[in-house]
């Protein structure tokens, strides 16, 4: 993988990532992703690639897939 598509990856995962711990950090927050995917400027596809990434990965934040009815739900809280 070239250094730009890795630095592409990177901001795109440390944007929704943001996103997430801003918009969680008073609780609980549920979402599919295709209604957040202008707000961080990525596809449902995109986003929902880089939960599967943050769920093992990201420390600080608790990520499960909650539902599908659709598309996926996701749950994420503080941890």
């Amino acid at each position: 993988m070239s250094t730009t598509a890795q630095t592409s990856t990177e901001s795109k995962e440390h944007r929704l990532k943001r996103y997430l711990r801003e918009r969680a950090e008073d609780g609980e927050l549920y979402f599919k992703g295709k209604f957040i995917a202008d707000d961080v400027g990525l596809s449902p596809k995109e986003i929902g690639a880089l939960m599967v990434k943050l769920s093992e990965s990201a420390s600080d934040l608790e990520i499960e897939k909650w539902s599908y009815t659709g598309a996926t739900t996701w749950r994420v809280e503080p941890a």
